[in-house]
């Protein structure tokens, strides 16, 4: 018997017998301290706030870019940036060649969902996709990533489709075009995915699945509604509309935890909460069209290499295997790490160590405490467009408690001790050469070589 038949066989067994169902939520711009589990005490989000409570919230948790793309490529393929190309967001064909972007994300990579996939998983992706060229009608479609269904947006940042009307092998939702019937679908989009999401938990209840749904809220520009806003009446209007945006998500994913127990199968189902970068700056244009997202206690915002630009929530419930309570406050865990971390958790294959950047990090979803093996490393290309003091180096390593940043012609060196020094404001360098020339070298040799790690 093979290990897929094995697998497929405790597919349909009960539930508490087979592999844990997986639901990956990722939000859009969303802070590290938009939520009320992490502190804030304006926003609702009393389900996510329930989901942190049964079961484990990180408080060190890492996406590998300050903005989405390059973020979204690391979930998936357990690699940082240099590794899988993706290094700036997705636009049109044009602009992608014009700053040396490829046309898409590789899919001949590692992938987590094809990794599911071949364990036996029934895999699916609904909501933002954002791995290609927005108008690009021959770019792989996500069943080439693994995903055996799929309903998305093929978007550049705001949620709207691009893509020339007639291309076959997408399942669009068609009012995401520019006209006057986007506002009303963005509005609702929330709602949409997790539409997606339930019906596609409801046809496969009888095996193990993994879903991916990614929410395009809080990203500008935000189209809330007056019956999403009305909690926040009394706030100005940047702050409503954002929040009513936040409460929102936290109201949808309710819908979906309640079905969940009503099919029997919440126990044994991995949901994970994320953001794929800080929240944006607010210095731009039209505050009401942007976030005004809370990056909690850190410095720097979206596309920034600050904490608050690259340190965001994580939530984990699993009841079968997350003790309640679980608050991972020690545990560095990176978006690199999810591919051999749930790969892990799941029975399948779990790709080599040479061929992906994370490390598995199964026993932290189950509540222990972990001192990672490898650093974690950026190499930003976007440039951080508001106040001056969210604009950090571009080259980053986090090792152990030390974090460097500097620029690629070795200048501008910072370096924070982030357990003591989380706010990044007293930059240690000088008082410790010997940590700064341990740090920038394995920056350098891994700028040299992505793959050596």
């Amino acid at each position: 018997m093979t290990r897929r038949e094995f697998l497929a066989g405790l597919a349909a067994q009960t539930g508490s017998e087979r592999p844990p169902n997986i639901i990956f939520l990722l939000t859009d711009d969303l802070g590290w301290g938009d939520l009320g589990c992490y502190g804030n005490r304006r926003v609702q989000t009393p389900v996510l706030d329930r989901m942190a409570r049964e079961g484990a919230r990180f408080t060190q948790f890492y996406v590998a870019a300050a903005v989405c793309s390059p973020s979204r490529a690391s979930f998936l393929t357990g690699r940082f940036t240099l590794r899988h190309g993706v290094v700036r967001h997705f636009r049109g064909k044009a602009d992608n060649l014009r700053r040396g972007m490829p046309p898409w994300l590789d899919p001949k990579q590692p992938l987590l969902p094809r990794l599911l996939r071949d364990a036996g998983y029934a895999t699916a992706h609904f909501g933002k996709w954002h791995l290609s060229s927005s108008d690009d009608p021959d770019a792989p479609r996500p069943t080439e990533y693994g995903f055996q269904h799929h309903r998305i947006v093929l978007d550049d940042g705001d949620g709207l489709l691009r893509l020339p009307p007639g291309s076959t092998g997408w399942n669009v939702w068609e009012d995401a075009r520019p006209g006057p019937r986007w506002a009303e679908w963005k509005a609702r989009s929330n709602e949409l995915i997790v539409d997606e999401t339930i019906r596609f938990v409801e046809q496969n209840k009888d095996r193990p699945f993994f879903i991916d749904s990614w929410f395009f809220d809080p990203h500008a520009k935000l189209e809330t509604t007056a019956q999403q806003m009305e909690p926040y009446k009394k706030h100005g209007s940047p702050f409503r509309i954002y929040y009513g945006s936040v409460t929102d998500i936290d109201r949808q994913i309710g819908r979906l935890l309640q079905r969940l127990d009503e099919l029997g199968l919440a126990r044994n189902t991995i949901l994970l909460f994320s953001s794929d970068n800080g929240p944006e700056d607010i210095v731009i244009d039209n505050a009401e069209e942007h976030g005004v997202g809370n990056p909690g206690p850190f410095r720097g915002r979206k596309r920034s290499g600050y904490e608050g630009g690259i340190r965001v929530p994580l939530i984990v419930r699993w009841p079968k295997g997350t003790p309640a309570g679980t608050v991972a406050e020690s545990t560095i865990f990176g978006a690199v790490d999810f591919l051999p971390t749930l790969a892990s958790l799941a029975g399948a294959r779990v790709p080599p160590a040479s061929d992906i950047d994370g490390e598995n990090l199964a026993v932290a979803i189950k509540g222990a405490p972990v001192a990672r093996r490898r650093p974690l490393f950026w190499d930003l290309r976007e440039d951080t467009v508001g106040d001056l003091i969210n604009r950090s180096p571009k080259l980053i390593i986090r090792d152990g408690p030390w974090k460097l940043l500097l620029n690629p012609d070795n200048g501008n060196v910072e370096l924070y001790d982030i357990v003591k020094n989380a706010l990044e404001v007293d930059n240690v360098a000088a008082e410790n050469p010997a940590v700064v020339e341990r740090l920038a070298g394995r920056l350098r040799a891994w700028k040299q070589n992505p793959a050596g790690l």
